[in-house]
């Protein structure tokens, strides 16, 4: 899974056009931490973009993220699922492909 971090939340709607797995995410956050882990070995064609929920307050009032770590999947904009809390490998891959 290619992961990439946002950089400016300008480009959020863009990036959020292909289908794309959401990571909000905080530096300071222990199970983010472990998320991280987790998505560098999952093995998927679809990206995964980061969002750092402290630098980017304006992206997690607007998709209610009240808890972190939380993944979106994104597909034309659009929010298709959502999961709030940290998922081992398997979960994740469940969450991706079904």
């Amino acid at each position: 899974m290619k992961i990439t971090y946002l950089e400016d939340s300008k480009k959020f709607e863009e990036l959020t056009k292909k289908r794309v797995l959401v990571d909000f995410y905080a530096d300071w956050c222990g199970p983010c931490k472990m998320m991280s882990g987790v998505l560098e070995k999952v093995e998927s064609n679809m990206e995964c973009l980061k969002v750092n929920v402290d630098k980017f307050n304006d992206l997690a009032l607007k998709y209610g993220i009240m808890s972190i770590p939380t993944v979106i999947i994104f597909q034309d904009g659009k929010e298709i699922k959502k999961n709030i809390g940290f998922m081992d490998l398997e979960e994740l891959n469940n969450f991706i492909n079904k």
